[in-house]
């Protein structure tokens, strides 16, 4: 067996990395009909699918940026509108600012105008109630003085017309009097 061995082993001396001719020429014919078969029917369809793929992603990104311009307008439009409500909530603010000091500004002088109102209504009513004490005090202290003066004379003092002159100039004197002392 170790012949036999040493006889393949020289029989051998061939380089181990160069295949014999024929199977090197099988070889080749094999690759160039794998390589003509890929290079015809799977290399178009291989490109083919590439060149699908990549218009699938130019058109994703066109669309993305379509999109994303769109998206842009969208906001800018969205940031004008928000910019036009700020702008009409400060005018409605304003105004409504302008007619709260308008509605207090008719509610001070209508307030104002009720109490002149009734201030002048206490000074008439004021100037009534003086009117009537005075009368009713003329009246009564025109009796007392005509009661008094009676008993003093000794005589009835009844007649009222003189009692009436009698008493109104006794007052209108004290007025006198009272005026001159001020």
């Amino acid at each position: 067996m170790i012949a036999n061995l040493v006889q393949l082993a020289a029989e051998e001396e061939q380089n181990p990395l160069v295949p014999p001719g024929p199977e090197l020429l099988v070889g080749a014919i094999a690759f160039a009909i794998v390589f003509f078969f890929f290079w015809k029917k799977l290399l178009p369809n291989i490109n083919k699918v590439l060149e699908e793929r990549r218009e699938a992603i130019e058109g994703g990104i066109e669309k993305a940026e379509a999109a994303q311009t769109e998206a842009q307008s969208v906001l800018e439009q969205y940031k004008a509108q928000l910019a036009e409500a700020r702008h009409e909530a400060a005018r409605l603010r304003q105004e409504a600012q302008e007619q709260g000091a308008t509605l207090i500004a008719e509610m001070r002088a209508e307030g104002q105008r009720q109490r002149e109102e009734i201030v002048a209504a206490g000074h008439t009513q004021l100037a009534a109630d003086r009117k009537a004490a005075a009368q009713s005090l003329r009246q009564d202290v025109g009796q007392l003085a005509t009661d008094l003066a009676g008993k003093l004379v000794g005589e009835s003092l009844e007649d009222s017309a003189r009692q009436s002159r009698t008493i109104d100039r006794f007052l209108d004197e004290l007025e006198e009097k009272a005026e001159a002392a001020r």
